[in-house]
C-alpha cells in the first residue's frame, strides 16, 4: 500500500474544503472496497478523508411515506434497527445478508452505493424501493444512478449524503450468496405499492443492478415465468450466466411467495 495522509474532517464543509484542496484524494467511508484497492495498488490516493463520523451522513429517520438512511450508517444499524424493521423489514434482511459481521460493523449503505458493485446488495434494495440518492449537491433517482459496471451518477467531488427509501406496502429480498465473500450470486427484491405497482431489482447477474420489467409484469400471474435476456451476463468462476438466468428466475418466485405469504 502507497503512503497516504489521513483527514478527519469535523463537518460536511470541511471535508469537502480538504477535497478541493488536495490532489489524488479520496472520500473514506466504510473502506470496505477502498482500502482493499489500495492493498493491492489498483488505486494509490495520497489523501484519504474520513466521513464514517459525520453528524451529515448519520441520520435515521421516518417519515409518513420514506425511510431515511444516511451514507455513514453502517450495515449492522440497518440490520438491527427496530424502525427499519418495521418501516421496510426487506431492507433490514438485505443488511443481514451482506458479508459477514466484520464486514456489517464496518461497511456503509453510502459506500456500497457509490462503489456500485455488480453483486452488491444494496443497489437492488436501492432500485427496488424507488429510492432518491440525495447528495451534497442535487437528489438523483435510483434509476439514474447506477449507470454501469462500478459507475454512478457521482461526480468527482460529490458526496451523499442520504438515501430516501420510498416504504412499500410488501417486500422481500432473496439471494443466492457466494460462499467466500458474501457477495450476490443472483440477488431479487420486490417491492409491491399502491395501485398494483411492482419493483424488481435484479443484482449479480449483469454488468450492473438492473429492473426485471418482464417479471414485474408476471408478478400478479401464478404461471407466467419471465424471460431475463441481457448482452452483458456475468459469466465468471462463481456461475455461469444461464446458471444466474435460471437462478434469477427460482428466486423471483420465492420472493413472491413471500410477499403473498405476508
Amino acid at each position: 500500500m502507497n503512503t497516504f495522509t489521513y483527514h478527519r474532517a469535523a463537518t460536511l464543509s470541511l471535508a469537502k474544503d480538504a477535497f478541493k484542496g488536495h490532489e489524488n484524494v479520496k472520500f473514506l467511508s466504510g473502506g470496505m472496497t477502498l482500502l482493499p484497492a489500495m492493498k493491492h495498488g489498483l488505486i494509490q490516493p495520497e489523501h484519504l478523508i474520513d466521513v464514517t463520523h459525520l453528524s451529515e451522513l448519520s441520520r435515521l429517520e421516518e417519515t409518513a411515506d420514506h425511510l431515511i438512511v444516511g451514507a455513514a450508517i453502517h450495515h449492522n444499524e440497518v440490520a438491527s434497527s427496530p424502525m427499519v424493521a418495521k418501516a421496510i423489514p426487506a431492507l433490514a434482511y438485505l443488511a443481514s445478508q451482506i458479508g459477514d459481521p466484520q464486514v456489517r460493523v464496518r461497511g456503509t449503505l453510502g459506500g456500497s452505493i457509490a462503489n456500485n458493485d455488480p453483486a452488491a446488495d444494496y443497489p437492488a434494495g436501492t432500485l427496488g424501493l424507488k429510492a432518491m440518492i440525495v447528495t451534497d449537491q442535487r437528489e438523483i433517482d435510483a434509476q439514474d444512478f447506477f449507470t454501469g459496471f462500478y459507475s454512478t451518477a457521482l461526480e468527482e467531488n460529490e458526496l451523499i449524503q442520504y438515501v430516501k427509501f420510498a416504504k412499500p406496502l410488501k417486500s422481500a429480498y432473496c439471494k443466492l450468496k457466494q460462499a467466500a465473500s458474501g457477495y450476490a450470486v443472483v440477488g431479487i427484491f420486490i417491492a409491491v405499492y399502491p395501485n398494483h405497482e411492482v419493483r424488481v431489482a435484479v443484482t449479480g447477474v449483469a454488468a450492473g443492478v438492473f429492473r426485471w420489467t418482464q417479471a414485474e409484469e408476471a408478478f400478479q400471474s401464478e404461471h407466467d415465468q419471465p424471460v431475463l435476456e441481457r448482452d452483458d451476463l456475468i459469466n465468471d468462476l462463481h456461475a455461469s450466466s444461464a446458471y444466474r438466468v435460471n437462478m434469477a428466475k427460482v428466486l423471483f418466485r420465492r420472493a413472491v411467495q413471500q410477499i403473498k405469504n405476508s
